[in-house]
């Protein structure tokens, strides 16, 4: 008879599973190390048991029974901004919910020296795959370096340069926007872009510089924010002085909304005089003045699909990962409206 205890801390033991589940202690240390020679039924009565009893198998004596770690690294740009914040809390939720342990670098530059330096510190550790988060273009090489040595997906980096990615199709998001702006009328968009060192903020910016082309439209050369609202507020004090400006593409909310208080400050209504469309869908984005149109993406699927994708590489499942394109959704609000030509110069006609 197999007796029953209880931890410390009062959580369940594999004792108390074991007296569940009817079995013994070594049969329920086999099912929580996914070993051989336990019967289908056995196995589903102990996995049963353990949800029954709230059981959480020890990391550590997961690790010591199978020489594996079920430990994952993660390395990303320490940024406090939406879409890098969200991506890492999916990646994280992801990986916790599969049974993995997480360990984070988070980085002020994502380029190839820091990259490198990263991936050597999480192999130390014993890490059995890595995701990367939001790369620099000029770390590419630096993660083919670290894809050599083991299982690595990249989110949000581009997916033309490594074959395990995932990440939102930004140009294909920058396309609808613009769109959007040109069947309200508007004679062409100007683009606010974020730092071209990105690779989403190129990806967007090419999306632009297609949509416009492809409508036979006028192209501007974009202005360049750093993301911030900082940096949306002070190139809107540039676009609102220009009176040609009726729709601005921004590459991301936190510089639509710098965007939207420049244009309010120089008396140009939002969307009366200039339409915006952000990128992101920050949970203020519904509660602006006005609400702000935008593209949402799913960071959470986004982190599941990145961790499935690792984890298929870790377990040995055998096929090549397909990288993989999610297509944000253009949600319209009240900062885009139809255009109206400017009356013409000497005042409006009599």
């Amino acid at each position: 008879m197999v007796r029953s205890g209880r931890g410390r801390d009062g959580a369940p033991v594999m004792l108390d599973v074991a007296a569940r589940a009817g079995v013994s202690y070594q049969t329920v240390s086999r099912v929580i190390n996914d070993q051989p020679g336990v019967r289908g039924s056995t196995r589903e009565r102990v996995l049963a048991a353990m949800r029954e009893l709230g059981y959480r198998p020890s990391l550590a004596a997961r690790s010591l029974a199978s020489g594996r770690s079920h430990t994952i690294g993660i390395v990303a740009t320490g940024s406090d901004l939406h879409g890098p914040v969200r991506t890492l809390r999916g990646v994280d939720e992801a990986a916790r919910d599969a049974g993995y342990s997480v360990s984070t670098e988070t980085l002020s530059r994502f380029d190839r020296a820091s990259a490198l330096a990263a991936g050597e510190r999480l192999t130390a550790q014993g890490v059995e795959g890595i995701v990367a988060i939001d790369p620099e273009v000029d770390a590419a090489a630096a993660l083919r370096e670290l894809q050599a040595g083991g299982p690595l997906v990249v989110l949000r980096g581009g997916l033309d340069d490594l074959a395990a990615g995932v990440g939102f199709d930004g140009a294909a998001g920058a396309r609808s926007a613009v769109r959007h702006l040109l069947d309200l009328g508007h004679p062409t968009v100007r683009h606010l872009a974020g730092p071209l060192r990105w690779a989403a903020a190129r990806s967007r910016a090419d999306g632009w510089r297609a949509a416009l082309e492809a409508a036979g439209a006028p192209v501007h050369e974009p202005l360049q924010g750093d993301w911030s609202a900082r940096s949306g507020y002070e190139a809107g004090h540039v676009l609102a002085a220009d009176p040609g400006v009726s729709a601005v593409f921004a590459a991301n909310d936190q510089m639509a909304i710098g965007l939207l208080r420049a244009l309010h400050e120089a008396g140009r209504a939002v969307p009366g005089d200039v339409s915006v469309v952000g990128f992101d869908d920050v949970p203020e984005a519904a509660y602006l003045i006005p609400p702000l149109t935008t593209l949402r993406q799913d960071f959470a699927d986004e982190g599941r699909r990145a961790v499935g994708m690792l984890l298929a590489q870790i377990e040995g499942a055998g096929t090549e990962p397909v990288p993989v394109r999610m297509l944000p959704d253009l949600v319209v609000r009240s900062s885009t409206g139809r255009y109206t030509p400017p009356p013409p110069a000497g005042g409006m006609p009599q």
